[in-house]
């Protein structure tokens, strides 16, 4: 497998990444408003690790992302979410823990539960969702446990 991690296209993203996995999250886990966390999955095209920072919220023991993009309105996708499609498997980090998961996009009311979640923790979804030109998919992260 390659372990070599491209960092996202926008080097604002790769500046807050690389300053949370050098402090183990104490730096970039609270920015934005809400909390953060790091991921990369597998490119659907490359098969090559990719890494970013995503604002993310706690649904029990599962971590939900929206998969709204970094420009509100872009009809595309992010990369990040339509890689998950593809390989739903990834790694996560959350401060200072990394973990394996497994990606699924919430539909019904899951979704419309999940959602609102969202909106209460980082109101900029409000914005994106005025913007966007479909519904805005939100993610579930399970995470995987080791097999010992």
């Amino acid at each position: 497998m390659n372990h070599t991690v491209t960092d996202s296209p926008d080097p604002s993203v790769t500046e807050h990444v690389r300053r949370y996995l050098a402090s183990g999250g104490r730096d970039g886990y609270l920015e934005g408003g809400t909390t953060n966390l790091v991921i990369t999955t597998v490119g659907r095209r490359t098969g090559l690790r990719r890494r970013t920072g995503l604002f993310f919220g706690r649904d029990g023991d599962r971590l939900v992302l929206v998969a709204s993009g970094s420009v509100p309105g872009r009809p595309e996708l992010p990369q990040w979410y339509r890689n998950l499609l593809v390989t739903p498997e990834a790694d996560v980090q959350v401060r200072a823990e990394y973990f394996p998961v497994r990606a699924r996009v919430a539909h019904g009311a899951e979704y419309q539960r999940l959602w609102q979640l969202m909106l209460a923790q980082a109101p900029v979804y409000r914005h994106y969702a005025r913007l966007a030109v479909q519904p805005i998919p939100v993610v579930v992260l399970e995470r995987i446990e080791e097999q010992q």
